[in-house]
């Protein structure tokens, strides 16, 4: 081989610089991925007691749900409780406004998405990111308790995230409630008939959550479970937590 045929030619050249173009985007993204772990964490770590509220992007304002949501974020946040939520329009903006009115904070974790999603007005501390999986550690990591409203897949994704953690043992128990049981019930039954006939779950799994559909119950249901142990995270939640 001659000395003219060891000379990379241009496409080799190309194909190197891309690589290593693309090799520099991947590490700035992990440090992007982490500095949004790291101000998020900073940013909660003083609203405790929360309660995360989940619900579709897309009801309006005048939903019977919208309404069902803001005086469920309302009540809690007059007794004691921050609020988090999506940050975006619907359910999201409906937790948001009842706990802005409230006695505790409102706060939003914003998500960047290409349409759907956008800033509610009614946050006294909102966060945004980029990705799915850090926006999702925030609502378990602060999280003393789940309530679900109705809400599509992104609502579903929280909600059975939540009940995994909590089955698998990466997270301890915290009341995760379904408001609207006629919205819940088909979902709720298709777990018991396949699901639990099957043997994929547990029986017992089902007791994870709990339908409740009166707002002053939502609130003494969580009460109740922390009568007895305060609401503060116990030594090995304390470490669970650390190994989401």
């Amino acid at each position: 081989m001659s000395e003219k045929d060891k000379i990379p030619c241009s496409a080799e050249i190309e194909a190197e610089v891309s690589a290593q173009t693309l090799s520099a985007r991947e590490s700035w993204r992990v440090f992007g991925i982490m500095s949004e772990f790291v101000e998020g964490t900073e940013r909660l770590a003083a609203i405790r007691p929360a309660v995360s509220i989940f619900g579709s992007a897309r009801i309006a304002e005048d939903s019977p749900y919208y309404v069902l949501a803001e005086t469920i974020a309302r009540k809690l946040s007059d007794a004691g409780f921050s609020v988090i939520s999506g940050g975006g329009p619907g359910i999201m903006e409906a937790a948001n406004k009842g706990a802005f009115y409230g006695k505790s904070p409102s706060i939003g974790l914003n998500i960047q998405l290409p349409h759907e999603q956008r800033k509610n007005k009614y946050q006294d501390i909102s966060q945004s990111f980029r990705h799915f999986f850090a926006r999702k550690f925030m609502f378990v990591r602060f999280a003393s308790a789940y309530v679900v409203l109705p809400g599509g897949f992104g609502t579903l994704d929280e909600l059975l995230e939540a009940l995994t953690l909590i089955q698998t043992g990466k997270s301890h128990k915290i009341p995760l409630i379904l408001v609207h049981g006629p919205f819940w019930r088909g979902l709720l039954d298709w777990l018991r008939e396949r699901l639990v006939s099957e043997g994929m779950i547990d029986a017992e799994d089902m007791n994870l959550v709990q339908v409740i559909d009166d707002p002053d119950a939502v609130v003494e249901a969580i009460f109740t479970h922390y009568a007895r142990r305060g609401f503060a995270p116990l030594p090995a939640e304390r470490e669970m937590l650390l190994n989401l």
